[in-house]
């Protein structure tokens, strides 16, 4: 398929979890608190790290079509991104330096791109860095777009499991991570119903300058397919390779935890329905064979349904549920998104969400601002509780913004509180296996483009040669996994079960425990 792999809200109700609750001032921990088969490492995506947009044969995907469009939210594309098609080798000691024990990249696959990738994983291999590649990130070719609506129809599942079979074969060798897709749960959203994302389809009145696609049904045939299309190539991996390779292969979500705005029982609900439709709609089918009740109901006929075959072809067909999770938001009923003839997925959810408290309320599922660390082992007790001790991988956790300064304190102390409550979830019996930072360096982003930093190493985009410096938190990660530094997060926190938990998230501090940085 072209080029690249992707190498505290307290109510009533909630009282007597607090009322069980002993306070602490800290928690202190270091790389070797961690299980030693854990895995740290951090990311990066294809069209968002390679550029060489019009090199060695690269065609078109819908993310480049997106880029160049009035859509994009972005001012310029990133067909030079953060060119790392050029500077791997760099990149790939940068990563070694820092001690990074796992590295993960996504993208598509052309004959050089076939060769472009042995040669990073050949380097990653050589500097002893594990490989978590991922299939598939809002990358299709573009013609697969317009032969016949990509994610749409039924013909994509036969095309990317042809495609997953190039890249288990090619690469599977010295890769035995592998993630078939990237956040569907929320792509669904932005690329099929509003059409604010690619492959931008969408129809009136539930998105903006519609041209092609239907809100009403598309949303969920793009998930549908993505479910079928994932479980086949998780059943060819396990016929064809798994034997001789002895990997594992997964499905990804994007999360976040989702607090009722107020104690009312229509917000309880909505927040429950929401969970439903971010969540059951993919772990249910993988865990159950079907889809959750709530949804079938709301949707109906427009729900896809799965065959009896289907069913067993996607029931537990992963080894691991990797998440991208950021933050929480609030969430409250919308009852009259229910009003009309036609309801799209947004409708059928009917839910309005809020990045904190005092923010407006939306429909939109947006990455929210709050540094909620304990909204992560929530997310993580919520999933255990509904579909037993599933194995994650925190594949996606960081901290963005505009200010790419090198003394980058605020992304440190994010890092250490959500790097504590996955420690603390292992405690709790919680099955996480790795935890992956976003991202390694600074990247052309989906939202605010060359202008909207995460990377632990900054990029100067403003230079040709796109120059490297580690940022403060670069050098502060290199020490927790390197040295098995201490960190120590404080804060008002309060132990349930031996789970840390921060109100609000915002009043902690972190110490860190080298002088150099």
């Amino acid at each position: 398929m072209g080029r690249g792999i992707r190498l505290l809200f307290f109510s009533a109700w909630l009282l007597p979890l607090w009322a069980q609750a002993q306070r602490v001032s800290s928690l202190q921990f270091t790389r070797a608190d961690f299980p030693e088969s854990f895995a740290f490492g951090a990311g990066t995506s294809a069209y968002q790290y390679e550029g060489a947009a019009a090199e060695d044969g690269r065609t078109a995907t819908i993310w480049d079509t997106y880029a160049h469009s009035a859509r994009s939210y972005n001012d310029e594309p990133g067909d030079i991104a953060s060119d790392g098609y050029h500077k791997y080798k760099e990149d790939v000691k940068l990563m070694s330096d820092m001690g990074l024990e796992a590295y993960s990249g996504r993208g598509e696959v052309n004959q050089k791109g076939l060769q472009f990738y042995n040669n990073v994983i050949n380097e990653l291999v050589k500097a002893g860095i594990q490989i978590n590649a991922v299939l598939y990130h809002m990358d299709l070719p573009q013609t697969i777009e317009d032969e016949y609506g990509g994610w749409v129809s039924p013909r994509i599942i036969d095309d990317f499991t042809a495609y997953a079979d190039v890249c288990f074969r090619e690469f599977g060798d010295r890769v035995a991570h592998w993630t078939t897709m990237l956040e569907p749960n929320i792509m669904a959203q932005g690329g099929f119903d509003n059409g604010d994302l690619p492959p931008n389809r969408c129809s009136y009145p539930y998105g903006r300058n519609c041209t092609v696609g239907n809100s009403t049904v598309e949303p969920y045939l793009f998930v549908h397919h993505s479910l079928l299309a994932h479980a086949s190539a998780v059943r060819l991996y396990r016929m064809k390779y798994k034997a001789a390779q002895k990997g594992i292969i997964g499905l990804n979500l994007y999360s976040m935890w989702l607090y009722p705005f107020t104690d009312s029982a229509e917000d309880i609900d909505a927040t429950e329905r929401a969970k439903n439709f971010l969540y059951g709609w993919i772990l249910h089918p993988l865990v159950f064979g079907e889809y959750p009740e709530a949804m079938r109901k709301a949707a109906g006929s427009r729900l896809p349904s799965f065959s009896h075959s289907e069913s067993e072809l996607v029931s537990w067909a992963f080894d691991f549920i990797g998440l991208n999770h950021y933050t929480s938001v609030y969430t409250s009923n919308f009852p009259k998104a229910l009003e009309g003839v036609l309801h799209d997925f947004t409708a059928d959810l009917a839910v309005f969400f809020r990045a904190t408290k005092h923010d407006p309320p939306s429909t939109l599922i947006l990455p929210g601002k709050m540094v909620d660390p304990q909204g992560l082992e929530l997310i993580l007790e919520y999933f255990q509780g509904e579909y037993g001790n599933l194995p994650f991988y925190i594949q996606e956790n960081g901290y963005g913004g505009a200010d790419g300064a090198l003394n980058d304190v605020e992304r440190i102390n994010y890092l250490s509180k959500y790097i504590a409550s996955t420690l603390n979830s292992i405690r709790n019996g919680i099955d996480v296996r790795g935890y992956s930072v976003w991202s390694f360096m600074d990247l052309y982003e989906v939202f605010g483009g060359y202008n909207f930093h995460y990377g632990l190493v900054a990029v100067d985009f403003d230079t040709r040669e796109r120059r490297r410096q580690p940022r403060r938190s670069g050098h502060w990660y290199s020490d927790f996994l390197k040295n098995n530094a201490v960190i120590e997060v404080e804060g008002d926190f309060f132990w349930k079960n031996n789970a840390v938990t921060e109100v609000e998230g915002d009043s902690a501090t972190t110490k860190i425990s080298h002088a150099q940085l």
